[in-house]
């Protein structure tokens, strides 16, 4: 498994991708209703927070060098209690993650662009691409992000571009209405989606770099540009559609993309955002199951990690059906739930975690000087 090797510049840009996710069509909604027109400076502020629980899991990893999270468990918990708290966490998040952002692309794709065509088709279709990509590795998927990067950034500019023309700036005010209480609200919301689930990527990815001296840089850089991507995207939902619409709509970049409209010829081309959204989100689940399943082989001690494809692919599939009864359901989930549940594996871990090598490291430093 550690012989895979991909380079900086491959993990800088798929961290991009599992930065921007699933969160520029569902986040700006959230951040929102919850700090209305200043969800801008929750952005802001969110990044330089999100930044700072990055800079945390690659001290970690700098530790260990060329560790997974797994390996760095078993080595400061213990060979039995490290293998447990994984398979607790790569348990949780299986539930918690792939199985919920899929069931995300076949609700948008369902509510929006087919409505006629079941879910059911719809997840198992880009399900079977997702369970592809993880089954020819990392490498594979590396690369073909750094090809469909420049494409993603193309669309990106042109959204931005062409949206432009509809700002009204008096949107924005005014600003810090109800004081910071409601931001903070929102900066969790944002870090909860945007830096928190970077995790995950300890799993696999600090083994798989070709200079892994450098892998701090491609995370933080990564999660910087993805980060600045969505709150560029808040702030234009803010302009466009203004703080109602924004925050009762679903998929609130979506229906920002339906207000392009050039001289009544150059409309329609929402579509960009869904394109964008396909290539961000096929490279966030597919590197969640990536790290789940070369995790679980790791657990387990097999061999290789590629025989648990297929049947955790038909487990993910099940349970994205019904990972989300209804929109009530999931619109609590995602405020009550996830944001605890990430904070807990997203931050709290990792600084047990160097709490307790620092510990190790005391004790050591003292049986030496009694020695």
């Amino acid at each position: 498994m550690n012989e895979v090797q991909i380079s900086v510049r491959q993990l800088t840009i798929i961290t991009i991708f599992f930065t921007v996710g699933s969160a520029i069509l569902i986040t700006p909604s959230g951040m929102v209703q919850s700090a209305r027109q200043d969800a801008w400076i929750a952005g802001l502020i969110g990044i330089g927070v999100g930044l700072l629980t990055v800079w945390f899991m690659c001290k970690l990893v700098n530790l260990y060098p060329q560790k997974n999270l797994i390996e760095i468990l078993e080595t400061l918990l213990g060979k039995w209690v490290g293998k447990t708290v994984s398979l607790l966490f790569i348990s949780s998040l299986f539930l918690g993650a792939p199985a919920a952002v899929l069931n995300d692309l076949g609700d948008f794709m369902t509510t929006q662009m087919m409505p006629e065509t079941p879910i059911e088709a719809i997840i198992i279709l880009f399900g079977t691409v997702i369970l592809m990509g993880v089954r020819l590795g990392i490498e594979v998927v590396a690369r073909s992000a750094e090809l469909l990067f420049p494409w993603f950034v193309l669309l990106y500019l042109l959204l931005v571009l062409l949206v432009s023309f509809n700002i009204d700036p008096r949107q924005l005010q005014p600003v810090l209405e109800n004081g910071f209480p409601p931001i903070w609200q929102a900066v969790l919301t944002f870090i909860s989606v945007a830096f928190l689930p970077h995790i995950s990527l300890l799993l696999i990815l600090p083994a798989s770099v070709n200079r892994p001296a450098q892998f701090g840089k491609g995370i933080v850089l990564g999660s910087l540009v993805g980060s600045l991507m969505l709150v560029i995207v808040i702030i234009l939902s803010i302009l466009v559609l203004g703080v109602e619409i924004t925050s009762k709509s679903l998929f609130p970049s979506y229906v920002l993309a339906q207000k392009i409209d050039i001289g009544h010829f150059l409309q329609r081309v929402e579509t960009i955002v869904a394109v964008m959204w396909f290539f961000s989100l096929y490279f966030r689940i597919t590197l969640y199951m990536s790290s789940i399943t070369v995790s679980l082989a790791q657990i387990f001690n097999l061999k290789d990690y590629r025989p648990l494809v297929w049947p955790l692919g038909m487990l993910l599939i099940v349970m994205s059906f019904v990972v989300y009864p209804n929109v009530p359901f999931r619109q609590a989930w995602d405020a009550r739930t996830w944001p605890p549940y990430i904070l807990t594996v997203g931050l709290l871990l990792p600084l047990l975690l160097l709490t307790i090598h620092g510990l190790r490291r005391l004790f050591k430093k003292k049986q030496t000087k009694q020695a």
